[in-house]
């Protein structure tokens, strides 16, 4: 079996690798395509490096778009030269559903796509859009699969990848804090994000935010676990911070070592500063409290905000149906209404953990691993295509 796949961002190359994993374990299966460091590493080559289609928003994209464009011809024609039996796209939309639309324009290759569009929150026409180019949709939310059905879509629940990954234990915990000399100190985790302009937009604002926390907790120990494509970035940005942070990165590491040592920091941290995106759900599962912060380009945020239908972005406040997880975007996104925040969560962060409990159990924990469910879902869709 042939599977060709695409994953433009860091949620997706985990998303894929766990896809990867579980079709790995059920059938022969050989894998072509876009992915990034956890895909290769189950065995896929990528075209070219993901991080070019590693843009977010309509103001970033627009810089870039002669190069995408170039990119998203390129991959299609691709995906039609290897003739696989199935073309899976990864979340990346604006990518992957361009490459699927030329697929479907010049092929019947079954199209598959993972992470249903959120159609509840912003652009509801999107689900019959993309009916027109995807025939089956992996749904990482329970209640998404009526929204892809009523489109035309099969849609299957699978869960998300992050109610499987290993966490660390309350001895790797302390052995962190330990290594690091930071026993008896509160720790906060920053996350200002996995693409190189939403580092730069948010590490500012974040850097800012720490000034009025430093001052209120001197002692605080601030931990920034990046990614390996923006290191060197993230490094750069910290040196007028108010406090030196201890940055976490898996250059010159093994995947193994640098994930473990990840975990255990998730696990030792009182609370976090996070981006909007998944990675609020990594928190949620090693049930860490966090508040959200996200900004983005005058003209995206100023689109973006009219389009909305709901009153929360943050996965953890719309999976358990609560609103505990403070969120500052857009107009929000402000030091001096963020810093309280961050206070106020470190003071109490009993406030969070029935809200983030439940949001993992309803992505189906204790259930067969997601990354398995998802390829299940695979087969069993083209047996029946």
């Amino acid at each position: 079996m042939r599977v060709f796949l695409i994953a433009g961002e860091a949620s997706g190359d985990k998303l894929g690798a766990a896809l990867m994993a579980g079709l790995k374990s059920l059938t022969d299966v050989e894998f072509v395509g876009v992915g990034g460091p956890l895909m290769e590493a189950e065995g896929l080559r990528s075209q070219f490096p993901m991080d070019e289609l590693s843009v977010m928003g309509i103001a970033e994209i627009l810089p870039k778009y002669r190069h995408l464009m170039r990119r998203i011809n390129e991959t299609a024609e691709a995906v039609i030269k290897a003739q696989p039996d199935v073309l899976i796209t990864i979340d990346s939309p604006d990518f992957c559903l361009r490459v699927a639309k030329r697929v479907k324009a010049k092929s019947d290759i079954k199209t598959v796509h993972y992470v249903a569009p959120t159609v509840w929150a912003w652009r509801s026409g999107r689900a019959a859009k993309m009916a027109k180019v995807i025939d089956h949709v992996l749904a990482l939310f329970p209640f998404e699969p009526p929204y892809m059905e009523a489109a035309g879509m099969q849609c299957d629940f699978v869960g998300h990848p992050v109610v499987a990954e290993t966490r660390a234990d309350e001895a790797q915990s302390l052995a962190f804090r330990q290594k690091h000399g930071l026993e008896n100190r509160q720790v906060l985790l920053v996350l200002p994000g996995s693409r190189r302009g939403e580092v730069s937009r948010l590490s500012p604002i974040f850097g800012d935010v720490l000034r009025d926390v430093i001052a209120a907790r001197p002692e605080l120990k601030v931990v920034i676990p990046t990614t390996a494509n923006v290191t060197s970035l993230v490094q750069d940005l910290v040196q007028d911070w108010p406090v030196k942070p201890l940055i976490l990165s898996p250059v010159n590491h093994s995947k193994d070592d640098y994930l473990a040592e990840k975990a255990a920091c998730f696990a030792a941290a009182d609370a976090a500063l996070a981006a909007s995106g998944t990675v609020s759900l990594e928190l949620a599962a090693t049930d860490t409290p966090m508040v959200i912060a996200y900004d983005m380009s005058w003209l995206s945020r100023q689109i973006i905000s009219r389009m909305l239908k709901v009153d929360t972005v943050t996965l953890v406040n719309l999976v358990s149906d609560t609103r505990c997880v403070p969120e500052f975007i857009g107009g929000d996104c402000k030091p001096e209404k963020i810093a309280p925040a961050v206070l106020d969560v470190l003071d109490h962060p009993e406030l969070q953990r029935d809200a983030m409990r439940l949001t993992m159990e309803r992505l189906g924990k204790g259930g067969e691993a997601p990354g398995l469910r998802a390829a299940r879902a695979v087969l069993a869709g083209l047996k029946t295509a």
